[in-house]
């Protein structure tokens, strides 16, 4: 595992490392995490841990956790390379298109969910997460969709590169409209 950026700072929680994340087998936990951080009801933890299971069995999908000392998951992202035959491209696709931006849903590395525990946000954890696991990425690029505001998760995807494909794009199951985004990788460090 490694240490998250940052080992001097002082507002960074102490001890935390990026390691590989066997998703599957503690997605009762990352489902915690992002519960707590995204703010889901039961159902939708429900809902989404089918939906994890069957991402985590496509081709190419990985996982990444921040863990404590004590081996408590803190935070995790999790994607995969982008088929267009997978749902959320269905969805994004006539978005991209609208807006000239079709291509990039071929060689893109979906960052599909990232979510850090709100005690442990502001000090380099969701930064750390998704420039560790699109480091990894053989495909040239990466896309993601986020809630279509200006929050500090936007900010974060800004500030690594990457930009507004689409926007105002509604999910079927979803009350806010998404921003689609994408960069080159690798992502921009500060």
């Amino acid at each position: 595992m490694l240490p998250i950026p940052g080992g001097d700072d002082p507002v960074r929680p102490a001890g935390l490392q990026i390691g590989p994340l066997d998703l599957a087998a503690r997605v009762d936990e990352a489902l915690r995490v992002q519960a707590v951080a995204f703010g889901l009801s039961e159902e939708e933890v429900g809902i989404r841990r089918y939906i994890v299971q069957r991402h985590m069995a496509c081709g190419g999908a990985r996982a990444l956790g921040a863990f404590t000392e004590d081996g408590a998951l803190t935070g995790f992202v999790y994607g995969m390379p982008n088929d267009r035959a997978y749902w959320w491209s269905t969805i994004v696709e006539p978005y991209l298109r609208a807006d000239g931006h079709e291509g990039w849903l071929d060689g893109s590395f979906v960052i599909t969910e990232l979510h850090v525990h709100p005690g442990f946000q502001g000090h380099g954890v969701g930064r750390a997460l998704i420039t560790r696991i699109t480091d990894s990425a053989a495909e040239p690029r990466s896309i993601l969709s986020a809630v279509d505001t200006d929050s500090p998760a936007r900010r974060l995807y800004r500030a690594l590169g990457y930009t507004d494909l689409a926007r105002r794009v509604h999910f079927p199951s979803a009350s806010l409209p998404y921003a689609v985004m994408g960069a080159p990788l690798p992502l921009r460090r500060p």
